[in-house]
């Protein structure tokens, strides 16, 4: 079955979602109607993007504009006992960047911020393009949680403006450096204890992050670490920290 992403639905109030008539937008329509062929009467599976799916009849199969009636809805639980935002450099080939965030979205990251560091080779970045490339994925791999993607931000304000109870930054310098897995599985065997399992992975560019950047982010709380005994590319590296934090925290 397709999943339909519908965001409207989020604002109704719970007790009037059932039984409620609503629209999908003209992109969603075209798809539904002219690509998928879908007509009246059809069932269709949505999501808000924020956990929810809703069972629908469709009750006007219109290209621009596909009206539907809600039938039920459920609340989906995460798949994960995390909250995980990456900030990553984005690569100098964008294409790379797409497949990073095409494939954390299929695995469950929650936030993505693009980041602007002292080598970066890419100072620009489409993030519209980008949230196309991760509400595709988000549907086809039917993930009711939309990741939340940021604009591209200087490391240093993504460095102050931190929240998270567990802030990370891998590099290649050779340093003293603990591995991800192991502080994953830390944090893991904490259980019912770890109330605040938020966290925030930085990842650096083609070039890493440069010596000031990564002092900068250890005097402000960050935990230095790798992620392997290879040298991984910007874009694996992306993948592999979203994975480890994810099957760890399962």
């Amino acid at each position: 079955m397709y999943l339909f992403y519908t965001p409207i639905l989020a604002s109704l109030p719970a007790t009037t979602i059932v039984g409620s008539l609503s629209c999908l937008d003209e992109e969603e329509s075209g798809h539904c109607v002219r690509v998928l062929r879908y007509t009246r009467g059809d069932e269709i599976l949505l999501t808000d993007g924020q956990g929810t799916t809703y069972h629908a009849r469709i009750t006007n199969p219109h290209p621009k504009h596909c009206e539907f009636e809600v039938l039920s809805y459920e609340r989906q639980q995460k798949t994960h006992r995390l909250y995980l935002h990456i900030a990553i450099a984005p690569t100098k080939n964008v294409e790379r960047l797409e497949w990073m965030m095409e494939k954390c979205t299929e695995i469950g990251v929650d936030e993505i911020t693009p980041i602007l560091c002292r080598f970066s080779e890419r100072k620009q970045l489409r993030t519209d393009r980008l949230q196309k490339i991760i509400l595709s994925a988000a549907k086809q791999s039917l993930t009711p949680y939309l990741p939340k993607l940021n604009e591209l931000t200087p490391i240093e304000d993504v460095l102050r403006g931190a929240k998270a109870k567990h802030k990370f930054i891998a590099h290649c310098y050779e340093q003293d450096k603990r591995k991800l897995k192991d502080e994953e599985a830390r944090i893991a065997a904490m259980g019912e204890e770890e109330q605040d399992n938020t966290q925030l992975i930085l990842i650096g560019p083609e070039g890493d992050f440069s010596t000031q950047e990564i002092e900068q982010a250890l005097a402000l709380g960050f935990v230095p670490v790798g992620l392997g005994q290879s040298r991984l590319r910007t874009e694996t590296a992306g993948v592999v920290a979203c994975h480890t934090a994810v099957l760890m925290n399962a």
